[in-house]
């Protein structure tokens, strides 16, 4: 199974983001994936909150939702738009996932469960919170690709999430991001090898990657990694759209090997310091 993942450096612009992902979505299709995966915040990087409350809209009126969908329908591929920031019902924002069939339909949501509020040692100060509100639930749907959970992001540094996906079924994990280039350096890595090995399944990380409008950097290195910890597709740094093969046998082959799955235990905590005499 051919996958395509998109690495951007999205902007501050609703509209030439979508058109760089109609674009993305042509190449893939193109190049005879049967499915697109995206970063997060694919429609808008924009850290400036007065200057993007003046383009976000409802999922109803997202420009970059309806070209991503028209897109997949005209080409006939799936696709995993990694994110967008969209206002919600509630008048909140949501950092949300979509899966878009080969017909346009949207067969899944998925808004972003950990929120990134952090002070990094360089000075950069983040706080997600003070904009969007977390998600309150797992998601898992069946595509081309295998049983499909997705993340974004920060939930990466929470295997619990990825232990309830694999549990549910999920053979693919899906981790769009836009990792800071010293958190990116530092753990990217190692915690999507993690990730694929806890689960025996496959992580597809498509990426955001260098200096954006906004005055931010991020990571970009989006990875394809197997069952096995093994990295299947590492893109670098420079944007653009690349391709890797998964094999569902693959997942089958690994978690016969070692049924991590069906090892699983729930782990009681027996004793505290207190308790102790």
């Amino acid at each position: 199974m051919k996958i395509a993942l998109a690495q951007l450096t999205s902007g501050i612009d609703p509209a030439r983001n979508a058109a760089v992902l109609v674009d993305a979505v042509e190449q893939a299709a193109r190049g005879g994936a049967a499915m697109l995966f995206t970063p997060e915040m694919s429609g808008l990087v924009d850290q400036d909150r007065a200057r993007s409350a003046g383009v976000l809209r409802s999922e109803a009126d997202d420009v970059v939702l309806a070209a991503v969908r028209d897109a997949a329908k005209r080409n006939g591929i799936w696709v995993h738009l990694g994110s967008l920031a969209v206002r919600a019902e509630d008048g909140r924002l949501a950092n949300r996932a979509f899966v878009i069939d080969d017909t346009g339909a949207i067969r899944a949501r998925y808004d972003k469960l950990h929120l990134f509020d952090v002070d990094l040692p360089t000075g950069e100060r983040w706080r997600e919170s003070a904009s969007y509100a977390p998600g309150q639930g797992a998601v898992v749907v069946e595509t081309p690709a295998g049983k499909l959970g997705p993340s974004i992001c920060y939930d990466l540094r929470f295997p619990d999430l990825y232990r309830a996906l694999s549990d549910a079924g999920a053979t693919v994990l899906a981790v769009p991001a836009a990792f800071t280039r010293p958190t990116g350096a530092a753990h990217w890595h190692v915690l999507l090898r993690a990730r694929a090995i806890e689960a025996a399944a496959y992580v597809v990380a498509a990426a955001q990657t260098g200096d954006h409008e906004d005055g931010r950097a991020t990571y970009g290195h989006s990875l394809v990694v197997d069952p096995w910890g093994e990295i299947v597709l590492d893109m670098g740094e420079a944007a653009g759209v690349g391709f890797a093969e998964i094999d569902p046998a693959r997942v089958t082959d690994v978690r016969a090997r070692i049924p991590v799955l069906t090892h699983r235990r729930e782990i009681p905590v027996v004793q505290r310091d207190a308790d102790a005499r």
